[in-house]
């Protein structure tokens, strides 16, 4: 049975894009173990088909975790046997490389996005510059990788010279029945820098629903301070991160969904949002950026009304705009219910499974 290792920073338990990619290769007969790190707040792991470790570190953030993280995560697999090891995004690529080079095992880079081109590395120059060497000392020496849109499968190839698969991230088709929607507005995924709270928070001023904030995050403190500076405790909830089979019983009751980003570095620009696709298969329509892979998908099936200007004003009159027009909403979520056939894991997973086949045959 051939064992594959697939590294990550985040806590496993909230990973549903890893989850599921794991689980479809152990229930494809691979043994697979997923390695991530355990936070002094984490709570205890989820029995998944998978094997699961988790690294504590003594650091929690910043450069000192990520030296430290790589350090662990380098000597943790130089001990364990396996025949391929999967970098999942740029944080974890330099061990993955180290460990396969000296084990003579193969290796594949899961570039989920632009790493060096997230906001907060662009507006960072030292930091930018210290994982743009990276960047370019590893990705082409990793023959195989696959990325979630050809935006980035472009750019990789263009710098790099490397060709990836397109493997997006797409939850499980399952069914939806007696769904009873609640008055609230949905963000889920992660509170980072670049998700546009600094207009978002104070848009609902001006709109009669709550928004229900679902994770955690880099940004996490200063979302809470912007509610507080706007006055909208009343207004917008944070529920913090919550278990994925939890939120697939809470997504499908929004009334809308949220996917903003600001154009702040390539990797939000050409960004192919977790959430976007967990909206679609909730059969929730959202509010979502004009930006291309988005638009591209939006002209497929339209389950977003797309927007340009991201000030709160601009996003408030959209949100009263879409919820204002049941007949205009109703649409929307009929469009979700068509697109939720052709977007989902079980179509998606196919792709993956013939990627490594290919490899490990």
């Amino acid at each position: 049975m051939k064992k594959l290792v697939f590294t990550v920073t985040n806590d496993l338990v909230y990973d549903q894009r890893m989850i599921r990619i794991c689980t479809t290769l152990q229930q494809a007969g691979y043994e697979v173990l997923l390695v991530g790190r355990k936070r002094r707040h984490s709570v205890d792991l989820i029995t998944q088909p998978f094997r699961q470790k988790r690294l504590f570190c003594f650091f929690d953030k910043g450069k000192a975790f990520y030296i430290e993280y790589n350090f662990r995560l380098l000597f943790f697999l130089l001990f364990q046997r396996f025949h391929l090891v999967c970098a999942i995004d740029l944080d974890t690529i330099l061990p993955c490389y180290l460990a396969s080079v000296l084990k003579g095992k193969k290796r594949v880079y899961d570039a989920h996005e632009l790493f060096t081109e997230m906001k907060e590395v662009v507006i960072r120059p030292k930091v930018y510059a210290v994982w743009k060497k990276i960047e370019a000392f590893c990705v082409p020496k990793f023959k195989w990788g696959y990325t979630v849109n050809e935006p980035i499968q472009n750019i990789l190839l263009q710098q790099y010279g490397v060709q990836y698969e397109v493997i997006r991230n797409m939850p499980y088709r399952q069914p939806l029945e007696n769904i009873t929607k609640e008055p609230f507005i949905l963000y889920q995924g992660a509170v980072n820098e670049g998700r546009s709270f600094e207009t978002l928070i104070p848009a609902f001023q001006w709109i009669e629903k709550e928004l229900w904030i679902y994770g955690d995050g880099n940004f996490y403190e200063q979302a809470v301070s912007l509610v507080k500076q706007h006055r909208l405790k009343d207004k917008v909830k944070f529920k913090g991160a919550v278990l994925p089979s939890a939120l697939k019983q809470i997504t499908p009751k929004a009334l809308l969904g949220i996917t903003l980003f600001e154009n702040k570095g390539l990797s939000n620009y050409y960004s192919l949002a977790n959430r976007f696709f967990d909206y679609i298969q909730a059969g929730v329509p959202q509010l979502c950026v004009n930006y291309p892979v988005y638009q591209q998908i939006n002209q497929q099936f339209e389950v977003a009304v797309l927007i340009d200007d991201l000030s709160p004003q601009s996003i408030a009159k959209a949100i009263n705009t879409i919820l204002n027009d049941p007949a205009a909403w109703q649409q929307l979520h009929q469009n979700c219910l068509k697109a939720r056939e052709v977007f989902n894991w079980q179509q998606e997973e196919k792709k993956l499974l013939q990627f490594y086949k290919a490899i490990l045959q």
